[in-house]
Order: C-alpha cells, then structure tokens, then sequence
C-alpha cells in the first residue's frame, strides 16, 4: 500500500533547521496536553545477546500481527549490535519465515557531511554486522544522505519516502547523554528548539554528541581508520530524526546497552525515569526541547530493554 505524502515546511531556530508538516500550523505545543506522560518501566535483562534476542522478538511480534511489509528504523552503535547479528545470521541462513524480505529500512540520525564509505558512518557499521546477504534480501533500504551538496533536500526526499510507505512500525532508539543529566533521543541534542510537530531537522553538531559518536563506534569495534575519525571530527551538522516521527511510529523499543563504557548513561537514564512532566503545554514543550530523552514516556507502546549495569 502507498500512502499519500505530505509537503514539509521549513522551521529555523536559531542555527536549527526543523522540518514540520506543512499541515501542522500550529506552535509546536498543540496536542502536548492529549499525550499521556507515562512511568517507562525498563526490563534489565542479564546479557547483551538477550536484549538482542528480546528485540528480534519485538519485530517477530509485528510480523506476527500485520501483513505485508515492515518499516523500521534502526539503532546505529552499540545498542543493537546484537540485534543486528541475529538479523545478519537469519539472512545468510536463508531468511527462512520471510520477514527480512518485509523489511523497508531506513536509518534514523547521522553526521554531516562524511562519505558514506567512512568507517564512523552508520551505514558502514550496518554493513559491517547486518552483511551483504541482509541488504539483498530487504525490500528496501534508505540512509540519511550525508555525501550531498544539500543535505537538506536529501532528508526531504528520505522522508517523502518514509511518508509514501506509512511511517514506522518500529522505532529502534537508544539513549544518549547530555550535559546536567540530559539526554537524547536519536540526535534530537537539548536546547536545539525541536517541537512534538517536528519530524526531521538538520541542527549544528554539538561536542557532546560528536564525543558520544565516536566513543560508541570505538565501543562497538568499528576498526575505522584514523583518517575516517579525522573527516569525522570535521563534520559540522546532524541529520536527525524528529519528536513527531518518534510519537508517531507505532512501537518503541529502546535498548540501553553500553553504562560500563558510557557511565553518565547512569545518571541521565535515571532523570528519565524519575523526571516529574508536567500537564501545561508549554513547560511540558520546555522539558521536551531540554531533555529529548523524555519523548520516550509519551509515547503509548514502549518496550526498554536494559542491563543491570545502567540502573
């Protein structure tokens, strides 16, 4: 089934570009009171290889409930390398049930520019574990261009097609860290004037999320060269995945993996889970915008999937 596409308004706040509906007219804050603000109650779960089992179950689950195909974004570093795996090893296996041959997939943050080939790129490292015979089989596969002379008009054209097939059944997201205890959600980095309205946004890189970038590569055995961190470090912007595309995708399942390489996962997980968010809609929208990591308990259908190293 295609599905209609929509036209996206451009939204600039300060040196942040956010791409909206060109339907939503409204600030940002309408519908934030209608969203339920839920306790996220994580599953700790003993070892990595069970959260990646726990998270090919989630997508067996919507295979399972729904015909035909099946859109997902995945998590780039270390959450779901495991996941990644098992999907790689049901490939070369044969892809027996068809469900990779279901798949649309599309990746969900990047940094800009860097040659896709670059070893700290996601679509390398998808390709490092995910392997040749996954990218044969799937129905689809659609990055975040960030080898472009406009990568604006890219995430334009990457989101038209996410639109045209229905959006997201399943959201695969992390948890990165911020200062003062925040934290983020794909690349959506505090303070960058994102609203529950917007779907994409090209934002300024910040030291934060460079630092974490690279870290959760190297933690995750990428092998990338020195050269390929040094074009890394000379990215100037984020492509990123938006709150209204996170709220609107059908199932959430997050998987929090890497505390022992990323302590101040601890801390900003924890402020997650015991944030008090309030009812009024725009001090809900301020929390939103410094704290995206929150996004996660609006949202009606969440699984967490955690180690006991974070709690």
């Amino acid at each position: 089934m295609t599905f209609p596409s929509h036209t996206f308004a451009r939204r600039v706040v300060g040196d942040n570009v956010w791409l909206t509906r060109a339907t939503s007219n409204d600030d940002g804050h309408a519908g934030l009171d209608a969203l339920t603000a839920r306790e996220l109650r994580p599953e700790v779960l003993d070892t990595e290889a069970a959260v990646g089992r726990a998270m090919l179950e989630e997508l067996e689950s919507v295979a399972r409930e729904k015909g035909g195909d099946i859109v997902i974004a995945l998590l780039g570093g270390r959450g779901a390398q495991s996941l990644h795996l098992l999907l790689g090893a049901r490939a070369r296996g044969g892809d027996e049930g068809g469900l990779i041959s279901r798949l649309h997939v599309f990746t969900q943050d990047a940094l800009a520019p860097l040659r896709m080939e670059n070893g700290f790129s996601f679509v390398r490292d998808f390709e490092r574990l995910l392997g040749d015979d996954f990218f044969r089989r799937v129905k689809s596969f659609t990055p975040m261009r960030t080898d472009t002379p406009d990568p604006e008009a890219g995430l334009t054209d990457y989101l038209r097609k996410l639109d045209a097939l229905g959006g997201l059944d399943i959201f695969f997201l992390g948890h990165g860290p911020e200062a003062d205890d925040a934290s983020h959600l794909a690349y959506i980095k505090p303070n960058s004037g994102a609203t529950v309205a917007d779907v994409a946004g090209l934002i300024p890189i910040s030291s934060s999320i460079l630092e974490h970038h690279v870290a959760k590569f190297k933690a995750g055995g990428s092998g990338a060269s020195d050269d390929d961190e040094a074009e890394c470090r000379r990215a100037t912007h984020i492509l990123t995945l938006g709150p209204a595309t996170i709220l609107s995708a059908k199932r959430l399942v997050q998987s929090v993996v890497d505390a022992d390489t990323a302590p101040a996962k601890r801390r900003s997980f924890r402020r997650v889970l015991e944030a008090e968010i309030s009812p009024d809609p725009q001090t809900r929208a301020r929390q939103l915008d410094e704290n995206s990591g929150l996004l996660i308990r609006l949202h009606p259908n969440v699984r967490s999937l955690v180690l006991p190293n974070l709690l």
